[in-house]
């Protein structure tokens, strides 16, 4: 009886329309390299409107998996895809596009609700590791924008000076 459950509340979950966008979301951003593309606006404004459409990732975990641990995971990833990106020197942005964070926020979903062993293993361990990781990822984050903003503001303080 459990077995049938959860494949009716798979097969829901596969063919939620919310599921369907994820996944076209994915291709888009990733097979595409549009989060890429779009992580090369500066200030790191691209790399956080990358994180806006990863978002979807969250609630979906959140409120159509109802996985805190899968929730967990799929943040910490959109954290470390948001800290890459903003790697001063395009270094980053260079990253970014070897790094693919939708394919794996799917991949983890996928997994997590086709039950696969591994993968929620997998996913519980990062959740462990998010547990703290999240709290050093935003740090970081908050780090890098402070040191491109005083960067930004002496390199203009800076060129007034000349003239």
């Amino acid at each position: 009886m459990n077995e049938t459950r959860r494949n009716i509340a798979k097969e829901k979950i596969v063919r939620s329309i919310t599921f369907k966008q994820m996944d076209q979301l994915q291709r888009i951003l990733d097979k595409y390299y549009l989060d890429g593309v779009i992580g090369l606006i500066p200030l790191g404004i691209g790399d956080f409107v990358t994180a806006l459409f990863a978002l979807i990732y969250i609630w979906f975990a959140l409120v159509k998996v109802k996985s805190v641990s899968l929730t967990l995971a799929i943040a910490n990833n959109i954290l470390r895809d948001v800290l890459l990106g903003l790697i001063p020197f395009y270094l980053g942005n260079v990253l970014d596009f070897f790094y693919r964070s939708n394919r794996e926020n799917m991949m983890m979903i996928r997994g997590f609700v086709d039950g696969d062993k591994e993968i929620i293993r997998n996913v519980n361990k990062r959740a462990t590791q998010s547990a703290v990781g999240i709290f050093i990822f935003l740090a970081l984050i908050a780090g890098m924008l402070y040191a491109l903003i005083t960067a930004t503001k002496y390199i203009i303080g800076f060129n007034s000076l000349w003239n």
